[in-house]
């Protein structure tokens, strides 16, 4: 029996996915067909983003009976309400369990905007198949090509991949820690770059999360520019997959050339972060020092380099000192700073290395 157990911690589920990807195709409305506390904190959430999160309330009545009917009200008041250029309609347990058609209950309405039907529920091992399944209707809807699906599909399943052989899904179950304390390991860092030790920043952060981790890039090139120090600055900042995606690439590069940071190197998008070491790979050989923000477990550290690393998972300490990063922060509550802003938010680690270097 303890032999079938893969994942002991929690792990994000497939209707959660689904969500997200709808706010990143830039859908106006989500409707949840379930229980009213269903996804609640994540549906509060993704109001500050801007995307309406309204739900069928389902109730035990229901869970006998149908709420196909329900269904079809809540989306007729949603098309009055809001007046939406597009709409989202996720599963749920309950409405998995009893069966209920999802499409059905939206084709009665005849709707003229497209209507992403998503039938996805909590049961699934990986939570990659609520992005995927929410890609595949939007799709369907004409809301993404052929080709940008199949780009996804390979990200998604590249992101998986990672996450068992080298993050959070990687054992049975790691015991989350806060990692090492952030004045120890910035103090560290500001050491070498007083050394005048060769250094580089690479920012590979996954969608809004990189409105934190940018601040770490920043913080380490004032660093950088108070001693007079060289440092390469990596991103994966290209403006490709969907719609919102793009934009907080754009976001970013323009607070940082406001700020007069030079990017140095792009190496992928925010969607690409899981693949981006082959490109990072070859810009930070032969360094003495790497500071690595976002998704660190993704870069493979160099064999002879110092290595820096900044995460939002506690659950990534153990994995990462595993693979040889050398020094490991955390940034908790990272995702409820980050919902709903569209420019770069001030990380604990970057206000302790400008704190640092203030002191100097």
């Amino acid at each position: 029996m303890a032999a079938d157990l893969k994942i002991l911690h929690p792990r994000p589920n497939a209707i959660a996915a689904a969500l997200f990807t709808l706010r990143d195709l830039d859908v106006d409305v989500a409707v949840i067909h379930g229980p009213p506390g269903c996804n609640y904190k994540l549906a509060r959430m993704l109001e500050e983003e801007g995307m309406r999160v309204v739900t069928t309330a389902m109730d035990e009545t229901d869970y006998i009976f149908g709420a196909g009917n329900r269904l079809t009200e809540v989306l007729k008041q949603v098309l009055s309400m809001f007046n939406p250029k597009s709409v989202g309609v996720v599963g749920t347990c309950a409405s998995m369990i009893i069966g209920e058609n999802l499409k059905s209950a939206v084709d009665e309405i005849h709707a003229e905007i497209p209507i992403i039907v998503v039938d996805i529920h909590a049961g699934y091992h990986d939570n990659i198949v609520g992005v995927i399944k929410t890609l595949e209707a939007a799709k369907n809807t004409g809301l993404i090509s052929e080709p940008e699906l199949d780009r996804q599909k390979h990200l998604m399943q590249k992101a998986t991949d990672l996450e068992k052989e080298r993050g959070a899904a990687s054992s049975g179950y790691i015991q989350p820690s806060r990692g090492d304390t952030k004045y120890a390991v910035a103090k560290r860092l500001i050491s070498l770059m007083k050394e005048g030790k060769k250094g580089a920043v690479v920012l590979n952060a996954k969608k809004e999360t990189v409105y934190m981790f940018a601040d770490v890039l920043l913080a380490v090139n004032e660093a950088a520019s108070k001693f007079h120090v060289e440092l390469i600055n990596i991103a994966n900042l290209e403006e490709v997959g969907l719609p919102r995606i793009q934009r907080y690439a754009r976001d970013i590069k323009r607070e940082f050339g406001e700020k007069g940071v030079v990017l140095h190197h792009l190496c992928g998008g925010l969607d690409e972060y899981a693949i981006t070491n082959a490109c990072v790979e070859k810009l930070i050989e032969d360094l003495d020092y790497v500071v690595i923000t976002g998704i660190p477990h993704a870069i493979i550290p160099p064999e002879h380099a110092e290595v820096f690393s900044i995460t939002n998972g506690p659950r990534l300490v153990a994995p990462l000192k595993q693979a040889g990063h050398h020094h490991v922060v955390v940034e908790i509550d990272l995702h409820p700073k980050t919902l709903g802003v569209r420019s770069i938010v001030e990380s604990e680690f970057g206000e302790t290395v400008r704190d640092l270097i203030q002191k100097q």
